[in-house]
């Protein structure tokens, strides 16, 4: 894939920042909640606010008839109850209502201020309720029952975001994130009672229950649960993003991929999870209460499916509706400030605003559109579905996936050619023993094994208890392979972890939770167990996942990547067990400090930090320079380097890496993935993929180390979120890194910080927006160690630092 300069420069325009858990807007949608698409399950209808218009106007579908909704004016939310919905007018200044039980939908405004502008738009199945923008108090209208209106809350109780549901309205309070509810129904209080004192940072409601993300990322549900509604099948921290409630069931978005799960419902636990969708990435999600449609990424039309859809004609299950395009958030005519703008934004808001990316938490996030260079037609339908006709973004979208196609089948190919394909080959007996020889410095964990180390030592496979694997992993990866990969039986690990206890959870990986164990021999290892409560149909991400872990590191074996020991694969199960890592994530050392106790050398000493930079790198370098073929990584961050008992750094989690082209050209992804604030830029709005990625995720390490910043964080005020690379890059380049070095650490010495400054420049020039500025991890790593000599006392040729250092 090519571009030309000048859409490559705007194309990187797009800055890629992670989030604090609470934006101006809710970051979920669901039955009562803003969004810019609202089910009325009453009248089977289903509502958007058009992309690439003059104005950002309300069209919708109901009894097989597609409609604009009067006036034909900019909207930036709306919300859908049981026969009527809402929207917010662009700028917050006015709420209209349409009953959708009406044969032309006669607009009726309930509120209008030039002064006093609104957001959070919720609508229960017959209450409104909005937040006042400057004063954060919340006002409600309609709703009444047995004489009364539904009544708003005391004016003292200021909000950071509310939500509706069947005759009641919850609400996250500013001051200290709890949750407080008020309406009719006693559903309200009941979900209050059960949140008590938990902290939240999204809130969306059903019909009687609600979710919501707690302050440390889990999915918490509290409410009616006569149906399995709000018990959460699986939970790993920041797992979801998107989440949508009807009467009985529950539906949230995986932040890796953007893929549905769903659980509750009158039947089974998965009677929403249909198998139309269940491959298919999804930007948002709303509700019904017997239904649920979502925002679909790669073309941003609307889907619905649910058993709402089995007698009416007005939803095609599994197909688009004939909405066209949706904008995946609202036009605003503000700058976007440090969460970035959403590709392709321009074009969506027809050259009237921009739409600012969803923030999110320092996670991986699904792949937005491409951008295009011309504006759509007014009459723009994207494909997808037999019998639409195609426009220009459309074929433009089929031959990038044809290439993406072609591609693939070339990788598969020259995989099967070249032997690296061993994982899937034959199968090995039960009893059968293979004798496999490895390394003898394979066993030390802190040995530096070259690249061509010869076989030295003799390691037995123990046979597999399930005979569900079984398959002969000790194929020819490649003629320098070393292979010392063990077989486990699920009951070994089961024992080696306490049966998986929680208290034994030490963190999550690319599939799944991560626990320390110790083997029957007295071994201490890291044990990676893959997600078991997905469907049989759900689990080809993790499969996906524990396959390269398990192709990779079998064959890989250095002293900056973290050992692979073994695996396991037992019916459902999926394991693998790493070398064990006694100090932690550097992630932790630098954001983390309470867990990692007052003993926190990575704090300390400049020294230390500028080694493990050395050492993450060297690390990446051979992935890139000396595996065969090389190896992109696609998700370097702190929290993926490990230190070892003798502060050793590590690569790990190799869970989204790919294998790279043997030269320097360019390897196109069919999906950009990584972790939002480390994502290279290039990558994430181009979707080519080089080795230069992982060089763009590298520095921001190495901004983390001089900082001890997140790669997002709230500034002392309060304001933000900020991106660690926009908020350095000036800084460094006007000579002001002593303002914003770690004061943590000791203030360095001389020649600590000349080294310190090398680093500094290393770090941006690496984060730059183009690919082609970035240095080769060859040059990253020969900088490194010059700052490392600096370190040691050695004799450079480097003049003064330009920065005074101070300890203020």
């Amino acid at each position: 894939m090519t571009s030309s300069p000048s859409s490559l420069n705007i194309a990187l325009g797009f800055l890629l920042v992670a989030s604090i858990a609470s934006p101006p807007r809710a970051a979920v949608d669901a039955l009562g909640s803003p969004s810019t698409a609202a089910v009325v399950s009453g009248t089977s209808t289903v509502c958007g606010i058009v992309a690439g218009q003059p104005t950002q106007r309300i069209e919708c579908y109901q009894n097989d008839r597609l409609f604009s909704v009067e006036p034909n004016t900019s909207f930036e939310a709306i919300s859908g109850g049981s026969t009527f919905f809402c929207g917010l007018l662009s700028g917050g200044s006015a709420v209209l209502c349409w009953d959708t039980a009406a044969t032309s939908f006669p607009p009726k405004r309930i509120y209008y201020s030039d002064t006093v502008k609104l957001t959070d738009l919720t609508v229960g199945d017959d209450h409104v309720c909005a937040l006042e923008v400057d004063t954060s108090i919340a006002r409600c209208w309609r709703g009444e029952r047995k004489g009364s209106k539904f009544p708003s809350p005391p004016e003292e109780w200021g909000f950071r975001a509310i939500t509706s549901g069947s005759g009641y309205t919850c609400g996250i309070l500013k001051n200290n994130s709890r949750v407080v509810c008020w309406g009719h129904n006693a559903a309200g209080a009941e979900i209050q009672g059960q949140y008590g004192n938990l902290t939240m940072s999204t809130l969306v409601a059903g019909v009687s229950h609600a979710c919501g993300l707690a302050s440390d990322g889990t999915l918490v549900c509290k409410g009616n649960n006569d149906h399995g509604q709000s018990v959460v099948p699986f939970n790993s921290a920041f797992e979801f993003s998107g989440i949508a409630l009807g009467a009985n069931f529950s539906c949230a978005v995986r932040r890796t991929n953007g893929l549905v799960i769903c659980w509750g419902g009158e039947t089974n636990r998965f009677e929403y999870d249909s198998d139309l969708v269940e491959s298919v990435s999804f930007e948002t999600i709303v509700a019904g209460s017997d239904v649920i449609c979502g925002l679909i990424t790669w073309n941003l039309t609307m889907t619905c499916w649910g058993p709402g859809l089995s007698d009416n004609s007005s939803y095609n299950l599994g197909s688009d509706l004939p909405l066209g395009m949706i904008i995946p958030g609202p036009c605003v005519k503000t700058l976007c400030t440090m969460c970035g703008t959403y590709p392709n934004s321009n074009t969506l808001c027809h050259g009237s605003g921009a739409i600012c990316i969803s923030c999110q938490v320092e996670l991986p996030i699904p792949l937005p559109l491409p951008p295009v260079e011309s504006p759509p037609s007014q009459n723009l339908q994207p494909p997808s579905r037999p019998g639409r006709s195609l426009n220009r973004l459309s074929l433009a979208f089929l031959i990038v996936g044809s290439v993406g196609v072609f591609a693939g089948a070339c990788t598969i190919l020259y995989c099967l050619w070249a032997g690296v394909c061993g994982y899937f080959g034959k199968k090995m007996n039960d009893s059968e023993q293979v004798q496999q020889e490895v390394p003898e410095a394979s066993l030390d964990s802190s040995a530096n094994v070259d690249p061509s180390a010869q076989h030295s030592r003799s390691v037995s496979y123990k046979g597999q208890s399930s005979g569900s694997l079984n398959r002969d992993i000790s194929g020819s990866w490649s003629s320098k392979g070393t292979d010392k990969t063990e077989v486990f039986s699920l009951s070994e690990l089961v024992a080696a972890t306490n049966s998986f206890s929680p208290e034994n959870k030490i963190g999550s990986g690319s599939f799944g939770a991560v626990y320390i164990g110790k083997l029957a021999d007295g071994r201490l290892v890291a044990i990676k167990r893959g997600e078991t409560y997905m469907r049989t149909k759900k689990v080809q991400e993790k499969e996906s996942a524990f396959g390269s872990e398990l192709a990779l590191l079998s064959r890989l074996n250095h002293k900056h990547l973290v050992g692979l020991v073994g695996f396991c694969q037992d019916e459902d199960e999926r394991l693998l067990v790493y070398d064990y890592m006694s100090n932690g994530s550097l992630h932790d050392h630098l954001h983390n400090t309470e867990a990692i106790g007052a003993s926190n050398e990575i704090l300390n000493s400049w020294k230390l930090r500028i080694k493990v930079a050395l050492d993450a790198a060297r690390g990446v370098e051979y992935l890139h320079n000396y595996a065969v073929p090389p190896i992109i990584h696609r998700d370097i961050k702190s929290s993926n380097i490990l230190l070892d008992s003798n502060w050793t750094a590590r690569v790990s989690d190799f869970g989204l890496s790919l294998m790279g082209p043997e030269s320097d050209q360019e390897y196109v992804s069919s999906k950009a993935v990584g972790t939002v604030g480390y994502i290279d830029p290039e990558y994430y709005v181009m979707n080519v993929l080089t080795t230069k990625s992982d060089v763009y995720g590298l520095g921001v390490v190495l901004l983390e180390l001089l900082t001890g910043k997140r790669s997002v964080f709230r500034n002392e005020d309060g304001s933000g979120p900020t991106g660690l690379v926009e908020y350095m890059r000036p800084r460094i380049l006007a000579g002001e890194l002593s303002m914003v070095l770690d004061r943590r650490a000791e203030p360095p010495s001389t020649n600590e910080a000349r080294a310190v400054e090398l680093v500094a420049h290393t770090a941006i020039r690496c984060v730059s927006l183009e690919g082609k500025e970035r240095p080769d991890m060859t040059k990253v790593v020969t900088d490194l160690e010059r700052a490392n000599s600096l370190c040691e006392g050695s004799h450079s040729s480097f003049t003064n630092p330009t920065f005074p250092i101070s300890s203020e």
